[in-house]
């Protein structure tokens, strides 16, 4: 089985077919930026954009991932330059926990590359779902904010 993961073709060992991708990334991969929250696709801990497309990683199997295209958190950054959503995160004192962060970061690229300027109404929207315990939501609606000022063309 092959999986296409952050811009690269990778075999995967076919007992891999019908288990998650979120256990395919985390176990076999070892991109554990997605992580296991409610394993029923209401969290958003697991969110990964598939063809850049938000998607809950605990709710699809590795193999109907097929020719997909896959990003994680782990493939957002280049070299040491994060990717503007992750350092608007770091800029706006955004994680607490963390637990949920890389799902918002991802839903948040999958946002601001179609709508880069989102409003509230746009943010509230495209993060639903995506609980974040620690009341962070108002720091969250400003590092999207900042991302979408800083990453016009590159989202």
């Amino acid at each position: 089985m092959r999986l296409h993961v952050n811009g690269t073709w990778i075999e995967l060992d076919d007992v891999w077919v019908d288990e998650t991708l979120l256990s395919a990334l985390r176990e076999a991969l070892g991109l554990v930026g997605a992580k296991f929250g409610c394993g029923a696709g209401l969290c958003g801990a697991c969110t990964v954009l598939v063809d850049g497309r938000p998607q809950r990683a605990c709710l699809l199997t590795a193999g109907a991932s097929g020719a997909a295209r896959i990003e994680t958190i782990e493939g957002l950054a280049r070299g040491d330059a994060l990717h503007p959503v992750q350092q608007a995160w770091l800029d706006a004192s955004v994680p607490q926990c963390g637990y949920c962060q890389a799902g918002q970061v991802m839903a948040t690229v999958a946002l601001l590359r179609v709508r880069p300027r989102p409003d509230d109404a746009d943010i509230d929207t495209a993060l639903a779902g995506h609980l974040c315990r620690c009341g962070t939501q108002q720091r969250i609606r400003d590092a999207v904010h900042r991302a979408a000022e800083a990453s016009r063309g590159r989202a």
